[in-house]
């Protein structure tokens, strides 16, 4: 494997640079300081920036106004996004007109990709189940009626489901299959019910109530959903990744410049293993998730499938992205815990991207079920 990014790549990620240079992680209250959510909406002027930049179309075909990019470009950008704990629906966006584009029939793409693309209209995906623990497929039942489908269920923990204008929600018919329905938020028999992240965010528990979909904003491609949840999956390892590398980036300055007994504390052996730890965390959060991006844009094979590279990444972006900024609150002392520094806040985003991406333990299991179907020899 070559993991050298292209000029195309590299192009994407410059200009994500430029766009979140001047993006500040308080420009919302802290979580800290708040009962409810830290703001109503995401940062919209952001989004402007991002759609005039051309990275809301990073994804999308020339014909729709896209670049004709891959998963590895959005990784990059998403990277750089997280650096500043950007409010916005970059990932959940990009990955549903994504899967649109891959899966979904020739009305539903004239209907949402240029303008998506354009940011004039926001994507999110229900992808967290009834618990949060359940595959987000089994949530939802979809029965067919006539040419319509009708979906009952419940989906937990929607991100910015209040503020998007279409969610795509993974059902499961009868016949055991997995649609995915694409939903507007006050489509009748719709009800959303406000859930607060760890972030102080404004999450969605959005309930379907006999929902009437028409057949052309339905996508029932085989494998649509799957690739959908690995691309959001290995997405999510991006943004634990840009968050990793900038809280261990305020912790050595904070260590070069902080001093006792007369001498900074980065010269401590204690605290210089420590940060050593981390930074191996860091590459293998980077190794794991460019191998991750590289299966879902190449479509190479391998022994495993790519959902097994895409699991590998899940372990060590939920396990090192909690491991470095615990570490940096405990080099820090009580400067991690003042809400006037942002430690604190990379240190909820870091849980909320834990949560999501789920406990190490059962990819560690998924991962070895892969194996077993698939024996290396």
């Amino acid at each position: 494997m070559d993991f050298t990014f292209t000029e195309e790549q590299q192009a994407a990620a410059e200009a994500a640079r430029g766009v979140f240079a001047g993006v500040a992680p308080d420009t919302v209250p802290s979580p800290s300081l708040v009962a409810g959510a830290v703001a109503e909406d995401f940062d919209r002027p952001l989004w402007d920036r991002l759609a005039e930049a051309d990275l809301l179309s990073l994804l999308l075909d020339a014909e729709y106004g896209g670049a004709g990019l891959d998963a590895i470009a959005l990784c990059l950008v998403l990277r750089e996004s997280a650096k500043g704990l950007a409010r916005v629906p970059l990932l959940e966006s990009a990955a549903a007109t994504a899967a649109v584009q891959a899966y979904g029939g020739p009305e539903l793409k004239a209907a949402l990709l240029e303008r998506a693309g354009r940011g004039e209209l926001v994507l999110t995906v229900a992808s967290n189940g009834r618990t949060g623990h359940d595959g987000a497929e089994l949530a939802v039942t979809a029965r067919q009626e006539g040419d319509d489908w009708l979906l009952d269920g419940v989906q937990t923990a929607v991100p910015w489901a209040h503020t998007a204008d279409l969610v795509l929600v993974p059902a499961r018919t009868a016949a055991d299959r997995t649609l995915l329905a694409v939903v507007s938020r006050d489509h009748e028999g719709v009800v959303l019910g406000e859930q607060i992240s760890t972030a102080g965010e404004r999450l969605g528990e959005l309930r379907l109530e006999s929902v009437r979909i028409a057949a052309r904003d339905v996508i029932d491609a085989d494998g649509a959903w799957e690739w959908l949840r690995e691309l959001l999956t290995t997405g999510t390892c991006a943004l634990a990744l840009g968050l990793g590398e900038r809280v261990l980036e305020m912790t050595s300055d904070y260590a070069g410049k902080r001093e006792q007994f007369g001498h900074p504390i980065a010269t401590f052996q204690a605290v210089a293993v420590q940060a050593a730890d981390r930074y191996i965390d860091l590459r293998a959060m980077e190794a794991t998730l460019w191998q991750a991006a590289w299966r879902l844009a190449s479509g190479a094979s391998g022994a495993l499938p790519a959902s097994g590279d895409v699991a590998v990444a899940k372990i060590w972006a939920s396990e090192g992205v909690r491991r470095i900024v615990q570490t940096a609150q405990h080099l820090h002392g009580g400067f991690g815990a003042d809400v006037e520094y942002p430690l604190h806040r990379y240190h909820a985003w870091a849980k909320h991207l834990e949560l999501s991406l789920g406990p190490a333990a059962g990819h560690e299991e998924a991962l070895g079920d892969l194996l077993a179907a698939h024996p290396l020899g």
